[in-house]
């Protein structure tokens, strides 16, 4: 596993000095710098939102260290390179808590990673702020140190139900996902949702992501009437199969659903741009332009900000965003309570009832750690990506 250390202390030199004065152990804790695991996967096949979110964690430390640090105290982060592999999570979580001796951790940024290391972070009441999406890991009772960051997979599936009915008002939807643990789960459940909201589910179906041929699934959704397509998979590959069956069969149904919609990846496989249109992948307001071609105002002055600093070019502005708050939570948090306890920090996030970030405004409390509005959770124009943010899919204001 590889491991680098972020240092964003100085004077080190003047606190030996202070200790061998005999100041008293409060002076010395003041000047400790608050100490962030940040567990990134920034090597191996699903590194790129960890890349992405660790130039937001860079920034935001060095900004914060740039103004005289958290009451003087400098952030200094302490990063560990999972890969993506859930047993060198575990590994790395171990030796931020033992050794390390973190005041909080940041991540993993995969719900693989999580599941495996979130009730050993329970176990130490090590303060926990994650983005992963899978419902289960955020369970006040179970983890009460344990906050989520972004949406959940179900705020994911409500967002999409609402477009599809509320905006879109199609009633006719055939919904499909990939043969995957994942895909099998959220098929069940967009299934479920949408005929409890009154639409029919008139196709559903769980392909093999490898499978070659779209179309026989194509036509069943469309003799059965589908008038949307909502997908719930990963799988770029599959999802441009379906595009261009889509564009071959010459019908003008949408797209819907999970992020990878929106994949770079899959300009490179439709055979040709306008296949990709018509698709609308998950988004969020703070990250998606209007028809001006702007941001909303906050986030339009951040990208100004980060101008020269930051590339966006290759990777995606919630992923930095996400990356800025999460660090400037727990600064806030020991600015706010004057001490970088667990204790301290923990009862910091269950009192925010509306915190203004970069990716989102969050709301916690000690029974609801998923702080994330799904009002903020949009569709995007899948193959608008500008400077890591897309535009608003149809049907949205502003």
């Amino acid at each position: 596993m590889a491991i680098n250390r972020r240092h964003f202390t100085f004077g080190s030199a003047g606190a030996v000095s202070a200790s061998a004065l005999g100041l008293a152990h409060p002076a010395i804790a003041q000047a400790e710098p608050i100490r962030i695991g940040w567990l990134a996967a920034l090597t191996g096949p699903s590194s790129a939102p960890g890349v992405g979110f660790n130039r937001g964690v860079i920034y935001a430390a060095e900004a914060i260290n740039a103004a005289g640090g958290v009451k003087g105290r400098k952030v200094e982060i302490i990063t560990r390179d999972t890969q993506g592999d859930p047993t060198k999570a575990v590994n790395a979580t171990q030796e931020l808590i033992s050794q390390a001796k973190v005041h909080a951790i940041w991540g993993p940024t995969n719900s693989g990673e999580s599941l495996a290391v979130t009730p050993i972070m329970a176990r130490a009441k090590m303060p926990n702020i994650h983005p992963c999406v899978v419902d289960t890991l955020i369970d006040e009772r179970r983890f009460p140190n344990a906050f989520r960051i972004s949406p959940s997979n179900t705020q994911w599936d409500d967002a999409v139900r609402n477009y599809c009915l509320a905006i879109l008002k199609l009633k006719k939807i055939a919904v499909i996902g990939d043969t995957t643990g994942y895909g099998v789960s959220a098929v069940n459940a967009s299934v479920a949702g949408f005929k409890k909201d009154g639409a029919e589910v008139v196709y559903q179906a769980n392909i093999d992501a490898t499978q070659p041929d779209m179309t026989p699934d194509m036509l069943r959704a469309r003799n059965a009437g589908a008038q949307a397509i909502v997908v719930w998979s990963v799988s770029t590959g599959m999802e441009a199969r379906m595009m261009n069956t889509r564009a071959a069969m010459n019908w003008d149904v949408p797209f819907v659903g999970h992020p990878s919609l929106s994949s770079g990846e899959i300009g490179g496989l439709v055979e040709k741009p306008a296949n990709w249109e018509k698709v609308y992948a998950i988004g969020y307001r703070s990250c998606s332009y209007g028809a001006d071609g702007k941001l909303p105002p906050k986030n339009q002055a951040l990208v100004e900000r980060l101008a020269g600093k930051v590339n966006l070019q290759d990777t995606l502005l919630w992923w930095v965003a996400c990356g800025i708050d999460a660090i400037d939570l727990v600064a806030k948090a020991v600015e706010a309570t004057g001490s970088s306890s667990s204790e301290a920090i923990i009862g910091y996030w269950n009192g925010l009832t509306k915190y203004e970030g970069y990716f989102g405004n969050y709301a916690y409390s000690p029974t609801q750690h998923n702080g994330y509005p799904v009002a903020d959770v949009v569709m995007s124009a899948a193959s608008s990506a500008k400077n890591g943010t897309f535009a608003l899919a149809p049907g949205y204001s502003g």
